[in-house]
């Protein structure tokens, strides 16, 4: 008996029937009764359970068991290994740049540091000169030195007002010493000498210096001719005066200027 039944409201008394129609694939519909449909739905669904979460567990290895307090905790350490006292496999240092050389040197043998005064105004000390205030007590009030012309190869006697020249020196140190940075300027450099007193010429006088030991110290100060030494002639300046002697000419120059006016006056302002 094939009676199909819609679900439009109009044949709501009959209930007992329900038209399904499943399609499956290219299956044909099928009718199936209500209760059939309802008996199915109670067997086959469940009500959902709560999903339960599912866990992997690896087995991880477990850690050390502590140690107890009584059980002290050492530590090896290597072996102390002896100083080596071999010279061959010692190691051997680095050696950075090689320092400078002292500037305080033993004398060669035979000679002293005392000699015999070459000037009144020197002492029996090489490179030293005596103090403004000696002189000035000892009625030294003149310094006099020669100077030798290369033109006409003449040579003459030039006098300077002790306490006067030192002063124009001593004013110029003070005023431009932060400004020279330890070196000689150029005015000392390069001196400005006087015309020859016979034959009038420029740049030909020069200060008549025979051997180190009798070179006028004082003299050269006060007309500030100092400059017109040769490098091996302020070394040995600066060696006899225990100050450091390596380096350029302006920095030796400058030391040298600086010790004759501490020689002068020690306790003055004036200081290396």
């Amino acid at each position: 008996m094939n009676t199909s039944f819609s679900f439009n409201g109009e044949n709501d008394d009959h209930e007992d029937l329900l038209t399904l129609s499943l399609s499956i694939g290219a299956r044909s519909p099928a009718t199936v009764p209500l209760n059939q449909f309802h008996s199915y739905l109670s067997s086959e669904i469940s009500p959902l359970a709560p999903l339960q979460p599912t866990f992997t567990t690896t087995a991880l290895p477990l850690p050390p068991l502590p140690l107890s307090p009584q059980e002290p905790i050492f530590f090896a350490a290597p072996p102390l290994q002896p100083p080596s006292t071999n010279l061959e496999t010692a190691p051997i240092p680095c050696r950075g740049r090689a320092g400078r050389k002292p500037s305080i040197q033993a004398l060669k043998q035979g000679k002293s540091e005392a000699v015999s005064a070459p000037y009144p105004w020197a002492t029996t000390r090489r490179a030293t000169v005596h103090s403004l205030d000696y002189l000035l007590s000892k009625g030294i009030n003149v310094i006099s030195g020669n100077l030798y012309c290369k033109r006409c190869d003449k040579q003459y006697e030039v006098e300077y007002d002790l306490r006067q020249k030192f002063m124009e020196v001593a004013c110029f140190v003070s005023k431009n010493k932060c400004g020279m940075h330890d070196r000689a300027p150029a005015i000392w450099m390069n001196p400005s000498l006087p015309n020859c007193e016979f034959c009038d010429q420029n740049n030909y006088v020069r200060p008549a210096v025979s051997k180190k030991r009798s070179i006028n110290w004082l003299f050269l100060l006060l007309g500030q001719m100092l400059g017109c030494c040769k490098l091996s002639e302020l070394k040995y300046f600066c060696k006899h005066t225990k100050n450091h002697r390596t380096g350029a000419k302006d920095r030796v120059l400058y030391l040298t200027y600086l010790a004759l006016c501490k020689q002068l006056d020690p306790n003055g302002a004036i200081d290396l």
